[in-house]
């Protein structure tokens, strides 16, 4: 018999080379075992097998009788035959359990995901769907669909100050990064330079395309420019609202960035970070509106909409856009966005989370009380820095078993540093602010490191054994 098949109408694809019946004998043993045949699955009658695995007749009702004697399946008269066999498959590994999300969600990255607007955005489609030519629903456009750059080269220069009139779409910030690198590497470049501490993504992003990411530190001002490496000539950054330090680089570095960038003939590519959402006053304009021919802006609505939507765009200078390649979002999703942008509904969004994420914010400075906080005039997260000493370890593995997740600032470093946390309020339910903070508060009182003879151990201290024993059970 022919080697492995599929049955056109039963849609099982069996390895039945060899003559006889004892091939198809295994083929049909080993599918029952793996549970890709699962108990009470029907089989074909053994003419329609027989004509599909192109052998004869009796090869089928031989396997078939083999199996009934062994108990793999079962054959009743005017019924088809059956799987018999409900014991645990033996080929496959059960799926793990699937982590229980946690009650409450301090982890920043994420925006309002309730706060989505599903019928302001079915409607887009709607309106989409009814009035598209056929001939656009093929394969997106290289660069993404022209309705949507055009509406987006506008709604940046009016918003951003981007000076633009050609956007590429792509699938977020971290894929445009990864064009950039990409083309960056294919021209020679061997480095880029990060911000340190920094969104990890990002680097990982810059290094799947091939460069070497050489974190430069932060501080209140910003990227340190003048610790940029000698070699390095292209750099990532987040001029807006950096992440996740919340501080927004100053004028001054600016102007430095920019001429090093002219200095060494580089590329800066800009990371128009949590821009939409600054409390004290308006953002400040982009970085490449002052020098579009050094700068590659970046953006996308993952904070603003949603990171399941796929969508963001990429500003590339002139010299650079021919180099710049990668694939684009669905047509259907591109023009709902351009649908959503064009009749102002993503500004009424914006202008309806901005006030929700205020008053969030607001509420978990209050809950906080005299904490130490920094990087909260904007953005989506705040940073927490807790007293030097103290185990932020074990002091998430405290609040994991308490249903909240924190994450360290170390998460965001190359090296640890002074101890803190990034406390994401963005996708925290407005009624969950209190009882989140309380957790937190009985963590930082309750862990503490303890030094021993011979080197330093962790210890979490519990002051509360019945609420630990509730939580076990």
């Amino acid at each position: 018999m022919p080697g492995a098949q599929t049955n056109s109408s039963w849609d099982v694809l069996l390895d039945v080379s060899g003559p006889g019946a004892d091939p198809l004998v295994s083929a049909l043993r080993t599918a029952i075992r793996s549970g890709v045949l699962a108990q009470g699955t029907a089989l074909p009658p053994s003419r329609k097998l027989a004509e599909d695995l192109s052998c004869s007749r009796w090869v089928v009702t031989q396997a078939y009788a083999q199996l009934v004697a062994e108990g793999y399946l079962v054959a009743r008269t005017g019924s088809a035959t059956r799987v018999r066999w409900s014991g645990s498959p033996d080929q496959t590994k059960p799926p793990a359990p699937a982590k229980k999300a946690p009650r409450y969600d301090l982890a920043p990255g994420l925006p309002d995901l309730r706060a989505f607007p599903r019928k302001r955005w079915v409607d887009a489609i709607r309106e989409v769907l009814a009035v598209v030519p056929h001939t656009e629903l093929g394969v997106p456009p290289a660069g993404g669909h022209p309705k949507l750059r055009a509406i987006l080269a506008g709604y940046l220069r009016r918003v951003r100050g981007a000076a633009t009139d050609d956007v590429r779409i792509c699938a977020g910030v971290t894929d445009g990064v990864f064009m950039v690198c990409r083309a960056l590497h294919e021209a020679g470049f061997t480095q880029i330079a990060v911000e340190e501490p920094g969104w990890t993504r990002v680097w990982r992003a810059a290094e799947r395309a091939g460069l070497e990411v050489v974190p430069v530190a932060v501080d209140e001002e910003g990227l340190r420019v003048k610790d940029i490496p000698g070699k390095v000539r292209a750099v990532i950054v987040t001029p807006a609202h950096q992440f996740p330090s919340g501080v927004v680089l100053s004028a001054g570095r600016r102007a430095e960035l920019l001429a090093w960038a002219r200095e060494v003939d580089g590329l800066i590519l800009e990371d128009d970070y949590d821009a939409e959402f600054r409390y004290d006053r308006k953002p400040i304009g982009t970085l490449q509106g002052m020098d579009p021919h050094r700068v590659v802006l970046l953006g996308s609505v993952s904070k603003t909409l949603s990171p399941a939507l796929g969508i963001g765009w990429c500003v590339v200078p002139p010299l650079w856009r021919h180099k710049v390649q990668g694939s684009a979002p669905p047509v259907l999703d591109q023009l709902a966005m351009a649908e959503f942008i064009e009749d102002g509904g993503y500004d009424r969004h914006l202008r309806k989370t901005r006030l929700r994420y205020r008053a969030r914010r607001d509420a978990l400075l209050k809950a906080l009380g005299g904490a130490k906080i920094s990087g909260a005039a904007a953005g989506l997260h705040l940073l927490l820095h807790v007293e030097p000493g103290t185990s932020t370890r074990m002091l998430i593995r405290y609040a994991e078993r308490r249903g909240l997740k924190l994450v360290d600032l170390d998460t965001y470093r190359s090296s640890p540093g002074e101890p803190a946390l990034v406390l994401g309020y963005g996708n925290l339910a407005d009624t969950a602010v209190t009882e989140a903070v309380k957790i937190l508060r009985s963590g930082l009182r309750d862990v503490e490191v303890v030094r021993e003879p011979g080197g330093e151990r962790d210890v979490a201290l519990h002051l509360d054994p019945a609420a630990d024993e509730q939580q076990r059970r």
